[in-house]
């Protein structure tokens, strides 16, 4: 009964907040949509900011195994499998999604945790392009080919996702794995 009560209070929060914003939201709201006496919602969560933090802990983790995405020598292919991988994973919480980048510029724990989330992406992309590519890519220009990704990424997640317009991701993740390859060197005559 416990644990339902607080996931009731999470699910609230995560309703409210993205409908309102994190400081225009009180405790009393929450608790009511919740169905709770407001005294729980305090037993659980101390302050609303600890409501907030237990959200952030609640977002899926991106990481995916590179095994599972990578296409030898095919690194547009490989980049579309695992932007799918990172979609499906975020999609499973849209409205947390939303939450989450609305609050970034307000709230260091929220910020922290997206920036935390942009890294593993931009990580996560540059293994795929390796491992993709091999010796045909152009080391010098991986680290930024995989900070432009994520920022995408990063992009579709917080803004484009929610929209129905078309999603150009594969334009870009095509147009960087051609900028990639290294052009064959020709021996002189």
């Amino acid at each position: 009964m416990e644990d339902s009560a607080k996931e009731r209070i999470l699910a609230a929060a995560e309703e409210l907040f993205a409908d309102s914003g994190f400081d225009a939201t009180p405790t009393s709201r929450i608790a009511e949509r919740a169905g709770v006496p407001k005294g729980l919602v305090h037993y659980y969560f101390n302050r609303k900011r600890d409501l907030l933090a237990a959200l952030v802990a609640r977002l899926p983790d991106s990481t995916v195994d590179h095994r599972r995405v990578v296409v030898v020598g095919d690194i547009a292919e490989s980049l579309r499998r695992l932007v799918a991988a990172l979609d499906a994973r975020l999609n499973a919480s849209p409205l947390l999604s939303h939450l989450l980048w609305r609050e970034a510029d307000t709230h260091s724990a929220v910020r922290d945790a997206m920036q935390a989330r942009y890294d593993n992406v931009a990580a996560q992309i540059k293994q795929v392009i390796l491992a993709a590519g091999g010796a045909a890519v152009a080391i010098k220009d991986v680290e930024a080919a995989a900070a432009l990704l994520a920022l995408a990424v990063s992009y579709r997640h917080s803004v484009a996702r929610h929209s129905d317009e078309e999603d150009p991701i594969d334009r870009e993740l095509t147009f960087v794995a051609s900028a990639l390859i290294q052009p064959q060197v020709r021996p002189a005559r």
